[in-house]
């Protein structure tokens, strides 16, 4: 969806409102950023921005129908344009002259672009302004591409410097990154930079240049104590306390991550689907695949047991004193 618009959009056939919905925050920029390129809006006074949540719609169509004075069609930006999901009544911090914008969308102005984002999983598709919105402008959906779409927009990216990247090194940037695409784009182009004339992107430049996350170190962490590598899970935990990381909060990643396996054991045994399983925990498909192909999986016991020790340490830590990095450190010498 998003691949037509912006093709249309780069052919100069650019229409006069489009609404983005969904979480997925790189759709929202990079739409953004190719329509002032194609305005060739770089006069920030061509484009103006509100805020939903605190300006009223009004505003909106009153810039929408001024002139703009340095270009021929200028941009206009709608954020957080929540009146398009579900509320509660009366709840609404500002009251939006919905029936004007229902109004004023049969009937744009056509030397602007107006675009409404809103960034919720989900519309609500009983209201009037939803369906007015959906029939009257081009909807697009932000959502994280699954697996095999993003491993897809990677090599996309990769390719648009002229590079190509192995199989094994997508796997290892999602692993260490996420399915966070504007950090991927970042990623991909500091590799790129760094590769010069040289072409592949490869699993050992990924690990020597990506950024590690606390997240991606917590995980690995635990995985490593979860396979009885205690050497590895200690290098892993002493290197986060020289980045000054407070052991309580890696208690509670280690926590965390212990029962998001448990609950994604369990839903595999019930004969849920991985995708499913994805969607049930609200899980990235990767995510789902690194727990469920890992060949040395802990069962049900050693992961309550792990989960039973992390509770006392995560006491230990708030009602004594002393070398507060000696007990994670203790928990995860004692190998289950």
């Amino acid at each position: 969806m998003f691949t037509k618009a912006w093709k249309e959009i780069k052919n100069g056939q650019i229409a006069p409102v489009y609404c983005i919905y969904g979480e997925e925050s790189y759709f929202i920029d990079e739409t953004i950023k190719r329509i002032k390129e194609a305005l060739n809006t770089a006069e920030e006074a061509e484009v103006m921005t509100f805020d939903m949540d605190e300006q009223p719609v009004d505003l909106v169509i009153d810039e929408a129908d001024t002139f703009p004075f340095f270009s021929e069609r200028k941009l206009v930006i709608a954020k957080n344009a929540s009146f398009l999901k579900a509320s509660e009544k009366g709840k609404e911090k500002i009251e939006h002259d919905l029936k004007r914008l229902e109004n004023w969308l049969a009937h744009p102005s056509d030397f602007c672009v107006t675009l409404f984002i809103a960034p919720y999983e989900k519309l609500d598709e009983r209201k009037k302004i939803t369906k007015a919105v959906k029939e009257k402008s081009i909807l697009l959906h932000a959502e994280t591409p699954k697996e095999n779409d993003l491993a897809t927009w990677i090599r996309s990216e990769v390719k648009g410097f002229e590079k190509s990247i192995t199989d094994d090194a997508v796997d290892k940037l999602v692993e260490m990154v996420g399915a966070n695409m504007l950090q991927l784009q970042i990623e991909i182009e500091k590799m790129a930079l760094y590769l010069g004339e040289e072409g592949q992107i490869t699993v050992h430049l990924v690990e020597e240049l990506v950024a590690k996350t606390l997240e991606h170190d917590a995980f690995k962490m635990l995985n490593a104590y979860l396979s009885r590598n205690v050497s590895e899970a200690l290098q892993i935990y002493h290197d986060l306390l020289r980045q000054k990381e407070e052991p309580i909060m890696l208690v509670g990643l280690l926590a965390s991550n212990i029962r998001t396996m448990s609950n994604v054991y369990y839903l595999q045994k019930k004969g849920y689907h991985p995708n499913q399983i994805s969607k049930q925990l609200k899980l990235h498909p990767y995510r789902v695949k690194l727990m469920l192909e890992n060949r040395q999986r802990p069962n049900e016991e050693r992961l309550l047991k792990a989960l039973k020790n992390l509770s006392e340490v995560d006491l230990k830590l708030k009602s004594i004193s002393g070398n507060r990095e000696r007990y994670l450190e203790m928990f995860l010498l004692k190998a289950l």
